[in-house]
């Protein structure tokens, strides 16, 4: 498993690392530090100033400290970049290169307006092809939710996390959500019977896809330690359980789209903006998944 993971020398950055490394199975690792001057005025001239030596020699102490911390967590360590640019295009840039597997960012967790404004990570998650594991802060490591949808994009997630992943003594976790009913209509009244049918219908559809991600996990050699089918709009439904579980890492399954509408407004853009849990976002075509 190939991995890009990107720091710009914060805590959190490494608290990722960290968290990933507790996981992993066997992963190569390359390290990028852009070193971002593109909120300076354009009459500022870096290069006529000590401004671009000193902004370099942080980039080199940086990617010393990460090539350290790869090398601690058991991960091997194939290369390191410092970059200058934009972080989320430069970042961007160097997945499309790299061919990665997955990209590693560290975020702060934005509120109110700076969350509306967007993050590094976050744009790199919504504009890439490439699947994502994002943190906000240090944990355990021990407890990991699947989520399923019953699609084939969220199978797919399942079946590559179990691949690439150690789960030796960790907790493994499954739900998938019924949005309730009387979500789904703004107006008007429905009849009592017709609701019924609905909730039996969708009791019947949680079941068989929570038994299809079951198999797929229990043929692994892997034990559940609970499932769930929860009800509500799925975003919050997940977050709620997430908290209430004290997950470490939510997986969800995401369809790649063309560029600017990934996850734009999505389940999957929510519940990574809200959960304090680390989210692994498992990216997939539609046609053709193993």
């Amino acid at each position: 498993m190939k991995i890009l993971f990107c720091t710009d020398g914060s805590k959190i950055s490494f608290d990722a690392l960290d968290n990933f490394s507790r996981w992993h199975k066997s992963a190569v690792v390359d390290i990028i530090c852009v070193i971002d001057w593109s909120f300076l005025p354009d009459e500022v001239y870096i290069e006529e100033s000590g401004f671009a030596n000193s902004c370099a020699n942080i980039a080199c102490s940086i990617l010393e400290r990460a090539k350290d911390r790869v090398k601690n967590s058991g991960m091997n360590l194939n290369d390191a970049f410092r970059v200058c640019g934009s972080a989320s295009d430069s970042i961007a840039e160097q997945l499309e290169t790299g061919h990665y597997d997955l990209v590693l960012l560290g975020s702060h967790g934005k509120k109110g307006i700076q969350k509306w404004l967007g993050s590094v990570s976050r744009e790199i998650i919504i504009n890439t092809s490439t699947s994502g594991y994002i943190s906000k802060e240090h944990n355990i490591a021990q407890k990991i939710l699947f989520t399923t949808d019953g699609s084939d994009q969220a199978i797919h997630a399942i079946k590559k996390t179990i691949n690439n992943f150690n789960f030796e003594n960790k907790e493994v976790y499954l739900c998938t959500v019924n949005e309730d009913p009387d979500l789904l209509f703004l107006e008007g009244s429905l009849d009592a019977n017709w609701l019924l049918e609905i909730q039996k219908r969708q009791k019947i559809f949680a079941l068989k896809t929570l038994n299809r991600a079951e198999s797929i996990i229990t043929e692994s050699g892997l034990k559940l330690a609970a499932k769930a089918v929860l009800t509500g709009q799925p975003a919050q439904a997940i977050i709620d359980y997430s908290a209430k579980e004290n997950i470490d890492l939510i997986v969800l399954g995401g369809r790649l789209k063309a560029k600017h509408t990934f996850l734009r407004n999505s389940v999957n853009e929510r519940i990574l903006e809200n959960t304090k849990a680390d989210v692994m976002i498992i990216k997939s075509q539609s046609e053709n998944i193993d």
